[in-house]
């Protein structure tokens, strides 16, 4: 018994935090230029400029809120001077709720005041 408790603690441990990062906010105005433009770009429903724009995020990190599968899309957020895709994106689901992640999924935050 002693032992499912200690498992069950130290999963808390390493979900908690996760989960806090996806409830943290940020407001759309204080994301970096190339983001807002991304923002832009969803609301107008594109021309996106990377091909993997819009696909259907799974959510297997299991940071953002559970919702079914095909909620929650991706799009890529342009990255000066990386030559791929980089590390950033904007995962939103419908009604407009989007996350933004600067460093590839390990962490999100919710998105306010979209423009």
């Amino acid at each position: 018994m002693a032992h499912r408790l200690r498992l069950w603690l130290l999963a808390m441990v390493l979900w908690l935090p996760q989960v806090q990062a996806a409830e943290q906010g940020v407001a759309a105005a204080d994301l970096p230029a190339e983001a807002r433009e991304t923002l832009r770009l969803i609301r107008n429903g594109g021309p996106f400029p990377y091909e993997r724009d819009g696909a259907v995020f799974g959510n297997y990190e299991r940071i953002l809120p559970k919702r079914p599968r095909g909620y929650y899309h991706e799009y890529t957020v342009q990255t000066p001077g990386a030559r791929n895709r980089g590390a950033r994106r904007i995962v939103c689901g419908k009604p407009v709720e989007c996350y933004y992640s600067p460093d590839h999924y390990r962490t999100f935050k919710r998105i306010g005041e979209q423009p």
